[in-house]
């Protein structure tokens, strides 16, 4: 599937500096209607804001670039409703908190941040909505190309010296020390050193409910078998350094947590398999060296709305 984190993480990357540096936003003049695609008018100010975020992502930020990128972006949101595969309001609101406490920031400071860059909350929170759910369009009309057939898996065995490739199986559960979205600020220092006392006399996965129950506010999610290809990037570091049965916590959008890794054990069976040669694939199309098929069918699905578009430039 095409991942839409990494779409939003390119932002954070590059803005994050930028923003705390105190990039200050250009005055805006009165908005007057640059294009209209099928009946949505693109303003002025609209382009502004679109070039106020290209530059946090130190890339091209001229009108036309701008304007172009949110011609695409009505296009996709306009094909998001009209099929109804929208993602909610909260889940749009769950990243922004994820990606704000990604970079030390509560959702308020980063709100406050992003209006004074010039780029307004609305703005990016529109941005992410979009990057949720077009890939959910394109899966469902393409089909997800990800999975490596019957065929693929013995090809690349054969490349491998017909052995299976090894990869690590956790079993794992999600302690969570629960944060109320109002108190994140006041109380989350407290809840961090909570959960890191709790590490050291977690009794094992079996007890763990119970031992949540004896703790104010805190509970459990059974994630069960987890393949180290398919763990979270945010995850994956504090998983590997583990030491003993829980690992180091992480503060998110629900509050402070940590895993507990219940059984640990070295795989290599056809699932395994296909995991490790897709994340392969992955690192190899992150490098350059090779095209994603699901991003040459958004392109496709893309270019086939612009030709049946009514897009007005004024």
């Amino acid at each position: 599937m095409i991942d839409a984190k990494n779409a939003i993480t390119k932002f954070l990357a590059g803005a994050a500096l930028a923003l705390l540096t105190g990039l200050a936003a250009p005055a805006l003049a009165a908005s007057e209607v640059k294009a209209v695609v099928n009946g949505t008018a693109i303003t002025s100010g609209d382009v502004a804001k679109r070039q106020a975020f290209l530059r946090l992502q130190h890339t091209k930020a001229d009108a036309k670039t701008a304007e172009e990128q949110l011609i695409d972006e009505a296009l996709k949101r306009q094909e998001v409703a009209r099929v109804r595969m929208s993602v909610s309001q909260q889940d749009v609101d769950a990243s922004f908190a994820r990606f704000s406490s990604g970079n030390k920031l509560s959702p308020e400071q980063m709100s406050q941040i992003l209006d004074r860059a010039g780029v307004g909350v609305d703005h990016f929170k529109g941005f992410i909505a979009v990057q949720m759910s077009w890939p959910r369009v394109v899966n469902a009309r393409y089909g997800s190309t990800s999975r490596l057939s019957n065929y693929d898996l013995v090809s690349r065995m054969m490349q491998n010296n017909k052995q299976k490739p090894v990869t690590t199986e956790y079993m794992l559960q999600q302690i969570i020390f629960v944060i109320p979205q109002a108190k994140r600020g006041a109380i989350t220092g407290k809840r961090k050193g909570e959960a890191e006392a709790s590490r050291s006399k977690f009794p094992g996965c079996d007890q763990a409910k119970v031992f949540a129950a004896t703790m104010r506010d805190v509970s459990v999610r059974d994630l069960g078998r987890l393949l180290a290809p398919e763990i979270p990037p945010d995850w994956k570091p504090l998983v590997e350094q583990a030491k003993g049965n829980t690992t180091g916590t992480r503060v998110t959008d629900k509050g402070v947590e940590y895993l507990a890794i219940c059984s640990q054990r070295q795989v290599s069976d056809d699932q395994a398999a296909e995991m490790v040669f897709r994340q392969e694939d992955l690192d190899k199309s992150k490098a350059g060296k090779d095209a994603s098929p699901e991003n040459e069918n958004s392109k496709k699905y893309l270019d086939e709305l612009r030709k049946k578009a009514q897009i007005a430039y004024r």
